[in-house]
């Protein structure tokens, strides 16, 4: 069987970019903007942000990533990360249907939508931005720092692992 053949015959699902492919793709796209952002941040409520970054003016955006249907439609979770962000994005891979976040239960008038493969993304539909509170923004802020801080030092020395508080 040729490659396009076996290519042809597979599931879309198959096919499918991950959610790492996806942050790649987002994280280009930001880097390009100056905004810096870390994977799989921890919140005070338990949850954890696939992204969450801070832009050059110091406001918090985090980025839910969604890259099957069905995980997009049964993520009621998302509405308690808003209280962590001035701008809450979905990122979604090409050729994932939309429509659910056209929605009012995904409250299109409050996030934004990132498209993104691998390689890139766009912003097909910008995040209004709701700003937080100074005092919550600057103790994100901060714990996002710390937090990256931490694993860039782990990164560098292994034995700092066990000291410090973990994410």
């Amino acid at each position: 069987m040729t490659d396009a053949a076996r290519i042809e015959s597979q599931p879309i699902e198959d096919m499918a970019l991950g959610a790492t492919e996806v942050a790649r793709g987002i994280r280009r796209l930001f880097a390009r903007n100056d905004v810096w952002c870390l994977a799989e941040m921890p919140l005070r409520n338990g949850r954890r942000a696939d992204l969450m970054g801070v832009d050059s003016k110091g406001r918090i955006i985090i980025v839910e990533i969604k890259v099957q249907r069905g995980d997009l439609l049964g993520d009621g979770k998302w509405p308690d990360y808003l209280d962590f962000c001035d701008r809450f994005y979905w990122g979604v891979p090409p050729g994932l249907d939309r429509s659910p976040l056209e929605g009012d239960g995904y409250r299109p008038d409050c996030c934004g939508i990132i498209v993104a493969d691998g390689y890139d993304g766009e912003i097909v539909r910008p995040a209004p931005l709701h700003p937080l509170a100074a005092a919550r923004r600057k103790t994100e802020v901060e714990r996002l720092s710390r937090a990256a801080l931490r694993r860039l030092t782990v990164a560098a020395d292994a034995h700092c692992a066990p000291w410090g508080t973990a994410e």
